[in-house]
This record gives structure tokens, C-alpha cells and sequence, in this order.
């Protein structure tokens, strides 16, 4: 496994990739390439997601106990797109955020999104995803410590997720109709996702308050027990 050691250069890639290289990615492949390049651009935002992810590493000892226990948060989330209407996803991705920290939430959060969408279909909005879903993650690890405290901080950040995926969608939803953004298109956009997004946000809640306590228990105890994070 490569462990990047430079502290310096580790903070550095934890900034530019999520906010700047992973969104300018999915720019780039909304102005610049045609539709038929999302492949191109999900392999790009996958790759930087590891790379974020690879960032973390601080011991190299722990790497391969880290990418196990990651993998297995990416297949259960990838499961979780399979219940149907309330769904599991956006929790285990905040979860995975809250304890084993922002990197790892990133990028359980977009590979769950690229992988899944083998089955429910891949296109020119998994990119999109793979962003909304990885930056959940990932302010999920900023704001662990606030969202450990009790329910109610975990319930808000259950519904702020699922207005801020459906925000990010109708980016996509405004740029696919109309090929460049408009505001009035784009509010259009979200008052018709609105029941969708309010059923999104509610999934979000339930899912948190039944999964943080039980899975983040062990998630605590393994990482302790094996100090992977």
C-alpha cells in the first residue's frame, strides 16, 4: 500500500482534490467532453478519490486493514441502493465520515455511487453523484465531533445531506436540459424534486438515528482494537 509521508503534501492533496480537482474533473466533463466521456470522468473522480482516501496514511502498517474495512462500508452502501424508496446510502456514507474520517467517507460515498450505478445505470450523472455523495463524507469527518454528541446534530446533517444531493443533481438536471445553467430552470428543478428530496431527507434521518449508534460502536472498536485511523 503507498503511504504518502510528507505531512505537507498530504494536507495540500486533502484541499485541492475534493474542492478543487474532483469538481473541476466533473466540469470539465459537462462543458468540455460530450456526453459519451462520463466513463472517462467517473474513472477520473474514482481514481482522485483514492488518492484522497491514500492521503490519510500516516502509518503503512495499517494501510491494507484500512482498505478491507472500507471496501466492506462500500459494499454495504452499495446494498443499501437496493431497499426501496428510503434507503440506507447517505447514512452509512455519514457513518463511514464521522469514524474513520472525512478521506474514507469521500471515497465510500463515490464509489458507491460508480459501482452501483452498474446495475441502475451508468451516465453523465454519476459524476455528479460520485461528488454530491463523496462531499457528504467528507464534511461528515469535519464535523464528527458535533455530530456524536446526541441525535438532534446528527438528524439536521441527515436532512442537510438530502437537500444538498438533490442541489447538486439538479445542477446536472438544469445543465443536460438546457446545456449551460440557469437560475430559473435550476429552481424550477428543485421545486419539482422537492417531495423527493423531502423523502430523501426523512430516509436520511431515520437511517441515522437507527444505524450511528450500533454500527459506529463497532466501527470504534475495531479501529481501536487495530488502530487503523
Amino acid at each position: 500500500m503507498v503511504v504518502i509521508k510528507n505531512s505537507t503534501i498530504r494536507n495540500m492533496i486533502k484541499i485541492l482534490v475534493p474542492f478543487v480537482l474532483i469538481p473541476a474533473a466533473v466540469a470539465v466533463g459537462v462543458f468540455v467532453f460530450d456526453d459519451k466521456s462520463y466513463a472517462f470522468v467517473s474513472l477520473v473522480v474514482a481514481l482522485l478519490s483514492v488518492v484522497l482516501f491514500i492521503a490519510g496514511f500516516e502509518m503503512r502498517r495499517t494501510g491494507t486493514g484500512r482498505m478491507a474495512l472500507v471496501a466492506v462500508l462500500v459494499a454495504l452502501t452499495v446494498t443499501g441502493r437496493f431497499i426501496p424508496y428510503i434507503k440506507p446510502v447517505v447514512a452509512l456514507i455519514v457513518i463511514t465520515g464521522m469514524y474513520l474520517g472525512g478521506e474514507a467517507g469521500f471515497l465510500v460515498g463515490a464509489m458507491a455511487a460508480v459501482i452501483s450505478n452498474f446495475y441502475f445505470g451508468q451516465g453523465p450523472w454519476t459524476p455528479f453523484q460520485m461528488l454530491s455523495w463523496g462531499m457528504i463524507g467528507l464534511l461528515a469527518g469535519f464535523l464528527s465531533k458535533l455530530l456524536k454528541k446526541g441525535p438532534v446534530p446528527a438528524a439536521i446533517y441527515g436532512i442537510f445531506s438530502g437537500v444538498f444531493f438533490s442541489m447538486v443533481m439538479d445542477v446536472w438536471t438544469v445543465l443536460w436540459y438546457n446545456k449551460t445553467f440557469d437560475v430559473g430552470m435550476y429552481i424550477a428543478a428543485m421545486g419539482t424534486a422537492a417531495p423527493y428530496t423531502v423523502l430523501y431527507a426523512v430516509s436520511n434521518v431515520l437511517w441515522l438515528l437507527l444505524l450511528k449508534k450500533p454500527l459506529g460502536s463497532k466501527l470504534e472498536r475495531i479501529t481501536l482494537k487495530y488502530r487503523l485511523f
